[in-house]
């Protein structure tokens, strides 16, 4: 998906990139480090457009009153210590938002939260985006990097051995020997994943050979470790799906918080330490959070279309 295609989805989508630039200013303008450069910044875009001006409103009285959203289920002030959670999960949202924004205007392919698809190279490479993805390539005679930006992808890769193809993102060096493997810079411990063929991947210093059926392990300190691996499993985003087997709930949400614009905050950890199995949509994160309130008895409550809380069990 290109940028302009990108953007056009989200419209189509029914998500408001505006309302969500109001909120990152309201979340920017709210915090003691706000400088007169931002406010200036802000002034400008405000006057730009009524449209800028009424999201702002609304995201600022949103704000104001996140202290004060009632529960539903008992009709309660929640506490000063939700009040923060909502806050800090809401200017977390923003600035993730920003930094997207940032990565996208460097990419030359990109994905906008909750979005996956699909391109093809000049070469005949196939690339799968993930969610929330930004990627820039550089073709050229000699070679072919893909520097990934954010995000997650996987790549198919059309056979050159006079032009070597090199993914590389946050610290990782992956080579592709002829093979279909997925990437992942987004601090996550497993960000290699072979499905076919050999890499060679390069970090912090070693390097390693990983086969099919392998991933590469990172862990602080220590040489990158090669492991057996499900990779269709791990992969099955691909196909729009998200497959879990005895995993943590606070990992799963984590997961779904990936396809979701804002924040799923927990707020219980012994219910995050619970397991779940199932199969999920990633780009229906109400529907797998439905679900998972029906099964495991966990309370969801939306406090806003940006920030959703996991509770106690009820």
């Amino acid at each position: 998906m290109t940028g302009s295609e990108a953007s056009g989805a989200t419209e189509e989508d029914g998500e408001d990139p505006v309302r969500e630039i109001a909120a990152g200013w309201v979340a920017r303008l709210s915090s003691p480090d706000a400088t007169e450069t931002d406010r200036r910044t802000f002034e400008a875009w405000h006057r730009a457009d009524p449209a800028h001006a009424k999201a702002y409103a609304e995201m600022d009285a949103l704000w104001r009153r996140l202290g004060q959203v009632p529960d539903p289920r008992r009709r309660r002030r929640p506490s000063r210590g939700l009040a923060g959670i909502a806050a800090a999960a809401l200017l977390g949202g923003a600035l993730a938002y920003e930094l997207g924004l940032v990565d996208r205007m460097r990419a030359d392919v990109w994905t906008g939260v909750g979005e996956i698809a699909h391109e093809t190279l000049a070469d005949g490479s196939h690339i799968d985006l993930n969610t929330d993805t930004a990627l820039a390539l550089r073709l050229t005679a000699a070679g072919r990097e893909v520097e990934l930006l954010r995000g997650e992808a996987f790549f198919d890769v059309a056979p050159d051995p006079r032009r070597p193809f090199v993914v590389r993102g946050n610290g990782l060096s992956v080579r592709a020997l002829g093979t279909r493997f997925s990437v992942r810079v987004d601090g996550a411990d497993r960000p290699v994943d072979v499905a076919e063929g050999r890499v060679e991947v390069t970090a912090s210093g070693r390097r390693v050979q990983v086969a099919a059926g392998e991933a590469v392990r990172l862990q602080d300190g220590a040489a990158p470790a090669v492991v057996a691996a499900d990779v269709g499993r791990a992969t099955a985003w691909r196909q729009g799906r998200l497959l879990v087997s005895g995993e943590r709930l606070s990992g799963v949400l984590a997961e779904l918080g990936r396809y979701r614009r804002g924040g799923i905050v927990l707020l219980d950890g012994k219910a995050g330490e619970r397991r779940v199995t199932g199969v999920f949509d990633p780009r229906d994160t109400d529907e797998a959070l439905e679900v998972i309130a029906a099964t495991m008895g966990v309370r969801v409550t939306r406090l806003t279309p940006f920030l959703v809380l996991v509770g106690s069990p009820l």
